[in-house]
């Protein structure tokens, strides 16, 4: 008995040095944010999770230092969350090509600071300054505050592959890609190691040549791996587990706080109970940039109403049963009310509200709260009908329609200048009962789940 005590000990004790030292790390933030005070094992969190193009060391054969170097460029970006019951999981995916407002960020290796930029590349604020500050860019983008990333390389992605003994995937049609290397046969394939790096790379071989039809494949690529994953129980499976989060960490850069064994395996035991058909993989709705139809920009109000259902831990698979929030005779939460006063009197803003709803006394009902809010001079008149609510204001209005649409729950998405006076609340079909908002989610918002099999389209079919 004492010596497998002893045995078990030095077990654990060598797989926790060996994992440690496999693990690199870089700072959660590039000096704009830090992470909320969670607790990982109980409450909801926030993964971002990326591939970088770097070139290099063991990455230099897929490509020169002038395709990529340093930090590399973030082509792969996936937001996790877990919800803190466990219940349901949201993989999101940012385009490469998506065009934001990068916050300024501090590269804590150079010890340079890269002033903020209006809208640039989403994928190069990690070359700048590391994954602190493509972490930042995130919580700016969406409103919600990251708890951790991971930075996965091309090598990654081979040694996973080959550590799970493959994944299958699927496509509709032969595929021979030169540029990426990728070769299938049509139909369902098992791959692995460059095979399965190719997969994901490719972007000639698969949909419309596109980054978003590289997205698809990620998607169905992941989804497929959970199942495998699952239906072997590794999860449950400590050699097994042990053995993938060796090749995992030797690949991998983390946050401090995840800079640990157990801290991942904290992680690892949340995740193995889920649901398949509860881990939905969704992208970020996008349409084509104004001033580059190359470049994608975020379409609104659909990525607004996708923010705030992540933000709300809303269920992404049946967001018409989701809770809407508060009730009509609730007080605002403590994450719509400000937590200090305005400055400006709130009984002398004129605010009105208008019924764009089609339901009789639906603006009466809203102004009548924000009236309660101290919203005094607010009155409300019927309109025409439209779909979406949003918020309107005059020249030195913009803190006042602010707050406002903070009382009722209106993402600041939908706040929007206007040759108006004062600030006016414009109901639509999306706001017809209670007095906090929630954004109706675009249709088919989710791609798939990881319970689904699907099979990407070949280029040109």
């Amino acid at each position: 008995m004492a010596l497998t005590l002893v045995g078990v000990i030095a077990f654990a004790g060598y797989w926790t040095w060996r994992l440690q030292s496999n693990i690199r790390e870089a700072p959660l933030s590039a000096g704009n944010s830090t992470a909320d005070a969670n607790n990982d094992a109980t409450d909801p969190l926030q993964i971002l999770i990326i591939g970088t193009d770097t070139r290099d060391g063991a990455d230099a054969a897929y490509g020169s230092q002038t395709d990529s170097s340093g930090y590399g460029n973030s082509d792969v970006m996936i937001l996790m969350n877990i919800s803190g019951d466990n219940k349901i999981v949201s993989m999101t995916s940012f385009p490469r090509d998506l065009m934001v407002p990068i916050p300024k960020c501090h590269d804590p290796k150079t010890n340079r600071d890269f002033p903020a930029q209006a809208m640039a590349q989403i994928n190069s604020a990690m070359s700048e300054a590391g994954p602190g500050c493509i972490v930042d860019t995130v919580n700016k983008l969406t409103g919600l505050t990251i708890d951790h990333f991971m930075v996965a390389d091309f090598n990654a992605v081979k040694d996973l592959s080959n550590t799970i003994g493959g994944v299958q995937v699927c496509v509709n049609a032969p595929v021979n890609d030169p540029l990426s290397g990728l070769k299938l046969p049509a139909g369902t394939s098992t791959i692995q190691g460059e095979m399965a790096l190719s997969f994901l790379r490719s972007r000639h071989g698969v949909g419309d040549g596109s980054d978003i039809s590289r997205i698809k494949s990620q998607q169905e690529f992941l989804a497929s791996l959970t199942r495998k994953v699952k239906s072997d129980g590794t999860l449950t499976d400590v050699p097994k587990l042990l053995s993938i989060a060796d090749t995992i960490t030797k690949n991998l850069t983390v946050d401090s706080g995840l800079a640990n064994p157990q801290a991942m395996l904290t992680i690892a035991n949340r995740l193995k109970a889920v649901d398949l058909g509860k881990v939905a993989f969704v992208t970020v709705p996008w349409e084509p940039y104004t001033a580059d139809p190359n470049r994608v920009q975020v379409k609104e109000p659909d990525a607004g109403s996708l923010f705030q259902a992540l933000r709300d831990n809303r269920d992404l698979t049946a967001p018409a049963t989701a809770s809407p929030g508060p009730s009509a005779s609730s007080e605002p939460s403590a994450t719509t009310t400000a937590t200090a006063p305005p400055a400006y009197n709130k009984a002398l803003q004129p605010v009105s509200v208008a019924n764009g709803t089609g339901v009789p006394g639906r603006a009466l009902e809203v102004a009548k709260f924000l009236i309660g809010q101290g919203f005094a001079k607010t009155t409300e008149f019927n309109a025409n009908g439209v779909a979406a609510t949003n918020v309107y204001y005059g020249a030195n209005f913009a803190d006042v329609a602010k707050d406002v649409a903070a009382s009722l729950g209106i993402p600041e998405s939908q706040v929007h200048p206007a040759n108006i006076a004062g600030v006016q609340v414009y109901l639509g079909q999306d706001f017809t009962t209670g007095t906090h908002y929630t954004p109706k989610l675009p249709d088919n918002v989710v791609a798939q789940t990881a319970a689904d099999s699907t099979c990407q389209a070949a280029f040109g079919h």
